[in-house]
């Protein structure tokens, strides 16, 4: 499964919008805005998402799930752990 925040990070590595990963994939541009607005892993139609990954490999990104290792020899970017999210409190 990947997440809004991959898809969005797979993006912003291949220099793209949503319009030409839309374009790519075979989908509406408000589908991919859709799937990015997703909280965690992207909701959707299965046909669309697989289409979406099948784009931004074929684009040459490697989407890479939790604890699996990464198969590619390129430059990437992976998290080490999810994002700790800080909460404020006022006096």
């Amino acid at each position: 499964m990947i997440t809004s925040a991959q898809m969005r990070a797979a993006r912003a590595l291949l220099g793209i919008d949503q319009k030409t990963l839309a374009a790519q994939a075979g989908v509406s541009v408000p589908t991919v805005q859709r799937m990015e607005a997703s909280d965690g892993n992207v909701r959707g139609v299965v046909s669309s998402l697989v289409r979406v990954i099948e784009a931004l490999e074929a684009l040459g990104v490697e989407l890479i799930g939790e604890q699996a290792p990464s198969q590619g020899t390129g430059r990437g970017v992976r998290l080490k752990s999810p994002p700790i999210h800080e909460t404020s409190t006022t006096n």
